[in-house]
């Protein structure tokens, strides 16, 4: 994957664009695993095998795929602890938690209309 370039403001930063770094990082946050780890991640600090208990039916190969690209745009900070085994933890930078918050809102939309959408599914469906 080529990584882009960004040399303007974050005003010029645009999302309808094919060749923007704003879509590229939106592209990598806005999977499944990626919000279910920032939320399992919350205020916590946790051990790769402490997550992957908290985000269920992720397989070892998406969390840490997952984990090294949530890393590398900054949301998490990998701390490898000089012990045998190595102890590796994993947290959120202040970017990665003022994502939680959305996260958080997103999660709270899905259970307020998750009746509504259930309802409109058996319309649809039917």
């Amino acid at each position: 994957m080529v990584t882009k370039q960004y040399t303007g403001t974050a005003e010029d930063a645009d999302l309808r664009r094919a060749d923007s770094l704003a879509r590229e990082i939106f592209s990598d946050v806005a999977n499944k695993w990626a919000l279910l780890i920032i939320e399992a991640l919350g205020e916590h600090t946790l051990r790769f095998s402490a997550l992957r208990n908290e985000v269920e039916g992720i397989s070892h190969k998406m969390l840490t795929q997952n984990l090294r690209m949530l890393e590398r745009n900054g949301l998490v900070e990998r701390t490898v602890h000089p012990t045998v085994p190595p102890r590796v933890e994993y947290t959120l930078t202040a970017p990665g938690r003022a994502l939680r918050g959305v996260v958080d809102g997103m999660c709270g939309w899905t259970h307020q209309y998750l009746g509504a959408i259930e309802a409109a599914r058996r319309r649809v469906d039917a």
